[in-house]
């Protein structure tokens, strides 16, 4: 099967929640595989913070011949979300009405403007139903933003280490990890590589919260006790830093940070509770045991709300990583959820 890359183009003003509006926008999307003659074997990714529409970049072999989403089998699609930097409209896009990249002029939108900017990709394609809605971390949140929004279109949905309102310690790292990025003393200019230097550190920041205390000790030890310093552990965040300032921008960070930040899938509903309560799809929730950053009460809560949903803790020393470390085990899971499911479905 061919993965494929497209554009969609919305030339319309899209209003954001916050107040202001885009007058358009693009998405980049990736494809695998082909629809069936109904439409009805969609698979539809979103991916995490940093993540592009690739999916087979970054979660490669969920999406082959021998995995719960056989591209065979099944029609898969990501688009990389608004505000991105693989191809969709964000900061350093050029805004239509000034002639000029927006820089620190994007405004400020949330998960449920990205993913109200997806629904519009959905219906451009014509697919009145999702088989599966899956997503990760920031992408849990619009997932689960989108059940909410849209339930008759999703029959599964796979919700992976995430929450339904993103807690005080989340948004604390976060806001380090943005004052990492204003202390670069480039970060006020309009130029894409501003704040670059602080991004390497904001994003060495974030590796603390994405891994576990375990998970260092396992991979970056070291062999000896003579070391004065040059220490292994030190020398992986620079990498990290370094790794991430090679494909991405910190206005990007800056803006999808702020978009978790802010997600509450209870905002302008009666409650959390209520919100969750309007979830149709058959609904499978995984955590991870030593994820700090988005702990398993999260997903206990999402499981405990959602009708009908089945919660799996994943055993890992990665933290919240796991989802990506411990792949053999996530598998199973997905395939045995989509098994049951498909056996108790009319």
């Amino acid at each position: 099967m061919t993965k494929q890359d497209h554009i969609f183009h919305y030339s319309h003003p899209f209003e954001l929640e916050a107040g202001r509006k885009l007058p358009g926008f693009q998405l980049k999307y990736t494809t695998l595989g082909q629809l069936n003659s109904d439409r009805s074997n969609a698979v539809w990714v979103i991916h995490a913070l940093t993540g592009s529409s690739d999916f087979t970049d970054w979660w490669k072999d969920l999406f082959t011949e021998d995995s719960p989403f056989d591209p065979r089998q099944h029609f898969i699609i990501c688009a990389n979300t608004l505000g991105g930097c693989y191809g969709s409209t964000g900061p350093l896009s050029v805004n239509p009405e000034t002639g000029k990249n927006y820089f620190h002029h994007f405004p400020q939108f949330t998960n449920r403007d990205v993913v109200a900017s997806f629904d519009l990709l959905r219906q451009h394609l014509g697919l009145k139903k999702i088989n599966t809605l899956i997503g990760p971390s920031l992408g849990g949140q619009q997932a689960l933003e989108w059940a909410i929004a849209q339930p008759e279109v999703f029959e599964h949905l796979i919700l992976i280490a995430t929450n339904a309102q993103h807690s005080p310690w989340g948004i604390a790292f976060n806001e380090a990890q943005r004052m990492a990025i204003q202390a670069d003393q480039t970060w006020k200019e309009d130029d894409a590589r501003a704040g670059l230097e602080g991004m390497k550190a904001a994003r060495a920041i974030g590796m603390i919260s994405y891994r576990a205390h375990d998970g260092f000790e396992k991979t970056q030890a070291e062999k000896t006790s003579d070391k004065l310093d040059g220490f292994r552990a030190a020398s992986y965040q620079q990498y990290q830093g370094q790794k991430l300032a090679n494909r991405f921008n910190a206005f990007t960070y800056w803006l999808l940070s702020k978009a978790m930040d802010s997600h509450h899938a209870g905002r302008g509903r009666a409650s959390l509770q209520e919100a969750l309560k309007q979830i149709k799809a058959k609904t499978l929730v995984v955590g991870i045991k030593t994820d700090c950053l988005f702990p398993p009460s999260e997903q206990k809560f999402l499981a405990d709300n959602i009708a009908h949903a089945s919660l799996k803790i994943i055993s890992s020393d990665f933290g919240h990583d796991g989802f990506l470390v411990e792949f053999s085990v996530f598998k199973n899971i997905v395939n045995e959820f989509l098994t049951r499911e498909a056996v108790s479905i009319p």
